[in-house]
């Protein structure tokens, strides 16, 4: 890693924080690093509910002044009711968040210092929000980076997959947003009303799990904000990038498929973070360098050469041994000119077998699945599948005589009987090595009841036999001769979807119907291409942040077992930040635990509890804001039964609690 000091950049760069008025009068915070020029420069945004002035401070500070530094304009906004800007909080990229999004660029790029052209970019929600925002086509909005995002509200994202409810991270994310939303304001910035401004954003917190379990089928609500809707609408240039290991891939490669407007996709190793900073697994690359490329070609109207590079950059991770987490991983990058690539043929693989099987898995199938969002912590990654793998049905390919390269969305076709109405299907592909033992590539799953589409919920005529067919999530793998293919089928992923009602009685496959398609790319091509090559990742100077060892810390990811009452317990700490102390005296403590249970036998029986804690003290000011809040789902088969809490003090005087209890029908999730 390079890191960049002030005086080693083309331009001066000067900081300053302003208020930008919204069409109401309300005005949002924002972090404005602009060159030293009388010279107007183009603008990128960063547009966020995640406070600038504190929790995205440290990333915020390798990035804007870099971008600054090489004569741009870099803003970082927080959302409305967010931070310390005005306004009170809403749903996730609700109307009012992206209308607010159109008239800060529109401001953006009417002010004295701006050229007029506008870039957008960010990781998760920042990337969802500059995606949707490409779509409602501000004139000044040229072109975007849209790093770990979705294109798709409902099937892609943090809610729900193969139209199940993903019990691991809906609740994780819900709570962790609630925790979020009920911090205050900062009196270092917005003075003596933060008080007043707390206590009228908890007035209208509404958990966002309430909303989300609402809709479980992909209606209205859904389809807002969903780009794969209307992938015409997007006109700016899009840089579509993720990581194998981010559970929103998939967007990379329906975007360079779908959208019209100039687009390049880039998927390298990584987790659900910035390919620049050095996060496992790597390799990092420069990607600043590589978006300043981007930026300068569409913003300032310099040959960067990026329209040279192939419409799809990715990683080919060669095969590795299981583990929960990598410094880097083995591999290659190619690229492809054209996406679905001609150099990727699906190509069938037979399930040994001659008559039915069942498919009965115990309810915790699915403890080692690893972390929906992988962050980079040690704890992340799916250790060896061998236990789960025990926990399926498993088609074993014989060992190969020849390597195996796979590119894409693998599939498979199924022939199912079940003989009751709600069930769910879950496959996973490993790459087993001659000890026996299985690292997981990829996986996919279908709740039953959507399998004729995720807006429809269509129940199994028990007893009935149809042919299933769903896509398992985007991967680039090389399986090396003598290793084997595996597909693994469970009726169980516990804690990542929620079990349906009856399903602990399975399914039964035929093996001699059913096939596992693999998008088999054939490497010939790669010879008569250019290597694809990246900069060392290059950053701005840290922000100075220092973070407090923590005696006692509890380990990130522990499964408990009790033999006797067939009960399993998985807790898991996020580790999103912790305890950090910055630069301007603010103490950030933050600490949160996630807790997911079930009986191996009762899929009623599942439970998830997110507990946080959040504590802002800015001893000089006298400042000592505390927030606790408790996050809990049942179900009982007819109902998930939810109950949230926020407690908020302002040193040891409490100053708000709130309660909500409800009962939500299960109508397909």
């Amino acid at each position: 890693m390079r890191i960049r000091t002030p005086d080693q950049f083309p331009h001066q760069v000067v900081r300053e924080d302003v208020r930008i008025p919204m069409p109401d009068g309300t005005l949002l915070y924002a972090r404005v690093w602009r060159p030293v020029t009388d010279e107007p420069v183009p603008v990128l945004l960063e547009y966020l509910p995640y406070r600038l002035s504190d929790w995205t401070a440290p990333r915020d500070a390798q990035r804007h002044p870099w971008y600054a530094g090489h004569g741009y304009a870099s803003v970082r906004v927080d959302v409305r009711g967010h931070g310390n800007s005005e306004g009170l909080p809403g749903d996730e990229y609700d109307e009012t968040e992206l209308t607010d999004g159109v008239a800060v660029i529109g401001w953006l790029a009417a002010q004295p210092w701006s050229s007029g052209k506008v870039g957008m970019f960010g990781i998760s929600w920042g990337g969802f929000n500059s995606l949707q925002l490409a779509a409602r086509a501000p004139e000044a909005l040229k072109a975007i980076v849209t790093v770990c995002s979705a294109d798709d509200r409902y099937d892609n994202d943090v809610h729900y997959t193969g139209g199940s409810v993903l019990a691991v991270d809906m609740h994780a994310w819900a709570s962790t947003m609630l925790a979020f939303v009920s911090r205050p304001p900062d009196p270092a910035q917005v003075g003596d009303v933060w008080r007043d401004m707390w206590m009228r954003r908890l007035d209208a917190v509404e958990p966002f799990i309430h909303t989300w379990l609402d809709h479980q089928s992909r209606d209205d609500y859904w389809r807002h904000g969903s780009v794969c809707e209307d992938y015409s609408a997007v006109r700016a240039a899009v840089l579509a990038v993720g990581g194998w290991h981010d559970p929103y891939r998939d967007t990379v490669l329906r975007l360079v498929e779908h959208l019209d407007a100039p687009t390049r996709g880039l998927i390298g190793p990584w987790s659900h973070q910035y390919p620049d900073r050095g996060l496992p697994p790597g390799p990092a690359i420069g990607f600043l360098q590589e978006t300043l490329r981007w930026w300068d070609h569409w913003l300032k109207g310099e040959d960067t050469g990026v329209l040279e590079e192939p419409r799809l950059r990715s990683w080919i991770s060669e095969s590795h041994p299981p583990a929960t987490v990598y410094p880097e991983l083995p591999g290659r990058w190619v690229g492809d000119d054209a996406w679905p690539s001609p150099s990727v043929t699906m190509t069938p693989y037979a399930l040994p077998g001659t008559g039915p099987m069942r498919v009965r898995s115990p309810q915790h199938t699915g403890v080692d699945a690893g972390r929906y969002f992988p962050f980079g912590n040690d704890s992340d990654l799916p250790p060896d599948q061998r236990e789960e793998d025990g926990r399926s049905v498993c088609f074993d390919s014989a060992a190969l005589d020849a390597r195996v390269e796979i590119l894409g969305r693998p599939r498979v076709r199924l022939r199912l009987t079940s003989d009751v109405p709600r069930g769910q299907v879950i496959a996973r592909v490993c790459d087993v090595a001659p000890d026996g033992s299985s690292t997981l590539v990829t996986r996919g799953v279908l709740n039953l009841a959507a399998r004729h589409g995720r807006d429809t919920v269509a129940e199994w005529e028990p007893g009935a036999t149809e042919d299933v067919t769903f896509e398992l999530n985007g991967i680039g793998h090389a399986f090396p001769p003598g290793h084997r293919i595996r597909l693994a089928l469970s009726s169980a992923y516990w804690p990542w979807v929620w079990p349906q009602p009856g399903s602990e009685a399975g399914w039964t496959v035929d093996p001699g119907a059913s096939a596992l398609d693999l998008p088999v790319r054939d490497p010939l091509g790669d010879a008569a291409r250019a290597p694809i090559v990246f900069e060392e990742p290059e950053q701005a100077e840290p922000l100075g942040v220092r973070y407090p060892e923590v005696a006692g810390q509890r380990p990130e990811r522990v499964v408990v077992r009790d033999v006797a009452a067939g009960t399993w317990k998985l807790e898991v700490d996020p580790r999103y930040g912790g305890t950090r102390i910055y630069p301007d005296g603010l103490e950030f403590t933050e600490d949160a635990l996630e807790t997911y249970t079930i009986d191996e036998s009762d899929p009623l029986s599942a439970r998830t509890r997110s507990d946080w804690t959040i504590r802002l003290h800015r001893p000089e000011l006298g400042w000592d804001a505390r927030i606790r809040t408790r996050s809990e789902i049942t179900t009982d088969g007819a109902d998930f039964v939810t109950t949230n809490e926020v407690v908020c003090a302002d040193g040891e005087t409490e100053v708000f609690r709130r309660t909500w209890e409800r009962r939500v029908r299960r109508t397909a999730g």
